[in-house]
C-alpha cells in the first residue's frame, strides 16, 4: 500500500537532523568566509521537500490474462473456500509517470486515508492494477479514476506539508549557521564585535533624534581565525539602523524648512546631513567620526577601510541611477560593509519616482533581494560584492523630495508663518 510506512512528522524531524549534520559538517574556515545567505541559499536548495507531480497527460495502460482467485467472491458457488480458486481474467497494469521525490509515496500525510490506494513505484513512474473478470471499459476506468483520486488527495495533503516545512527551512537554517558561526568564534577565544567606544557630546541639541535614542558608533572586528580568515571592521546592525534613523530625521527639517533647501546642490545637501550626524557622534580616535571623499560620500572609516559610506544624489533617471550604485559597489571592500543611498527628488511625481527607484535596484545584477520597507521612500536591499558573490553588504536607499524653487511660488513657507 501507498502512504502508510512514515508519518510526516518524522520525515520533518529526520530532515531537519540532516540539515544539522550538513551544517556541522562544513569546515569552519569555509564556513566564515562564505555569507550566511549564500550558505543558507545551499541548505534550502539540497533539503527542501520536493513535492510529487503527476504527468496525467502520459499514462499508459498494459493489458494482459492472468489467472485470479475468485475464492472470496460470495457470488459464485464454490464448496471449499479455504483454498484458492482460480479463473481466467484480466489485469490492466496503470503507468502513471511523476516528478518529484519518489520516497513521498511512503509518508502518511497529516490527513491521511483509513483505506489508502495500493501500487508500487519503479523509476519514475508509479504503477497500479486493476483486475478481474468480465470487465468492461466503463468499470476499469472508473477504477482507474478512482485510485487516482485517492493518490492525488494524499498528495495534495503531502505538498501543503511540504509547503510549510520549506517554508520554516530558511529560518532553521540561518539560525543553525549563525549559531556555528558564534560557536566557532568563540571556541577560538575571539569575539566577534569589538567596538570604538564613542563620546558623547554634551549639550548637542537633539531636534533629530531623541536623547534616549543617541548612541555609541561600534564599528565591530569579526574575529581572526587563520591567515585564511582575516578579521574585518565592520558596522553593528544597530548602529546603521541608528545613522538611517538620523538621516530620515532630516526629511522633516526639509519639509517644515523648505526655503532653506530649495536652492542646494549635492554637495550642500550631503553637508547638511554631516552637520547632524556629527552632532550626534563623536569618534575616539578623531574629532571628526563621519567624512567625505570626493563631491558625494559621507564614509565611516576603520583602519584605513569605509565600513559606511552613503551616497547623496539627485535623482536623473534610471540610468544615472544604476551608475550610482556601481559607483558604491566600487567603494565597498570589506565584509558586512553598509551602505546607503541618500536620492533626492525635485520632481513633481514622487511617488513614481520612489517605484521606479525601487523597481531599477532589483533589476542590478549584484541585488540579491529585498530585506526591508522601512517607509513608502525607504528600502533596505541585500547586495553581493562586485568581484566575490560571497561577500555581501546591506544598502539602503532613502527617497527625499526636496522643493524646487518653482514649488515655493506654489505654497508658503511653512517655517515662516
Amino acid at each position: 500500500m501507498l502512504f502508510c510506512s512514515v508519518d510526516w512528522h518524522s520525515v520533518t524531524e529526520i530532515q531537519r537532523q540532516r540539515v544539522a549534520r550538513e551544517i556541522a559538517a562544513i569546515d569552519g574556515d569555509r564556513l566564515l568566509n562564505t555569507s550566511t545567505d549564500s550558505l543558507t541559499d545551499y541548505i534550502v536548495e539540497k533539503f527542501q521537500i520536493n513535492a510529487l507531480t503527476l504527468i496525467e497527460a502520459a499514462i499508459s495502460i498494459d493489458q494482459q490474462e492472468v489467472d485470479i482467485d475468485v475464492s472470496q467472491d460470495w457470488n459464485r458457488d464454490i464448496r471449499d473456500r479455504s483454498r484458492s480458486f482460480m479463473v481466467e481474467g484480466t489485469s490492466y497494469e496503470v503507468e502513471v509517470p511523476f516528478k518529484g521525490d519518489a520516497s513521498l509515496f511512503n509518508v502518511q500525510p497529516t490527513t491521511f486515508n483509513m483505506n489508502p490506494p495500493t501500487g508500487k513505484v519503479r523509476g519514475h513512474s508509479l504503477f497500479f492494477s486493476i483486475s478481474g473478470t468480465n470487465l468492461d471499459a466503463s468499470g476499469v476506468r472508473t477504477s482507474i479514476e478512482r485510485t487516482l483520486s485517492s493518490v492525488k488527495s494524499s498528495l495534495s495533503v503531502i505538498a501543503k506539508d511540504a509547503a510549510g516545512f520549506n517554508s520554516s527551512l530558511r529560518g532553521l537554517a540561518t539560525e543553525q549557521i549563525e549559531q556555528r558561526k558564534k560557536k566557532l568564534l568563540n571556541d577560538r577565544n575571539i569575539v566577534s564585535e569589538i567596538g570604538f567606544p564613542m563620546k558623547r557630546r554634551d549639550g548637542v541639541a537633539t531636534t533629530f533624534v531623541a536623547p534616549e535614542v543617541r548612541r555609541n558608533i561600534a564599528p565591530t572586528l569579526p574575529p581572526a581565525l587563520s591567515a585564511v580568515f582575516k578579521p574585518e571592521p565592520v558596522l553593528s546592525g544597530e548602529e546603521y539602523e541608528s545613522i538611517m534613523k538620523i538621516m530620515e530625521g532630516m526629511v522633516q527639517v526639509m519639509e517644515y524648512s523648505p526655503s532653506a533647501f530649495a536652492h542646494m546642490g549635492e554637495e550642500n545637501l550631503r553637508t547638511h546631513f554631516l552637520v547632524q550626524l556629527n552632532g550626534q557622534y563623536q569618534g575616539q580616535a578623531t574629532g571628526e567620526t563621519f567624512n567625505y571623499e570626493g563631491k558625494t560620500d559621507i564614509l565611516i572609516k576603520s583602519s584605513g577601510k569605509n565600513i559606511f559610506i552613503a551616497e547623496c544624489k539627485f535623482w536623473r533617471g534610471e540610468k544615472g541611477y544604476l551608475e550610482t550604485i556601481d559607483q558604491l559597489l566600487g567603494y565597498l571592500s570589506w565584509r558586512d560593509t553598509k551602505a546607503a543611498i541618500l536620492l533626492f527628488n525635485r520632481n513633481k511625481d514622487f511617488t513614481n519616482v520612489c517605484n521606479l527607484a525601487r523597481e531599477a535596484t532589483l533589476k542590478h545584477p549584484k541585488c540579491k533581494r529585498q530585506t526591508k520597507t522601512r517607509s513608502e521612500s525607504s528600502w533596505q536591499f541585500l547586495f553581493s560584492h562586485r568581484d566575490d558573490p560571497n561577500r555581501e553588504m546591506l544598502i539602503t536607499v532613502s527617497a527625499f523630495n526636496i522643493p524646487s524653487e518653482d514649488a515655493l511660488t506654489a505654497a508658503p513657507d511653512p517655517g515662516t508663518s
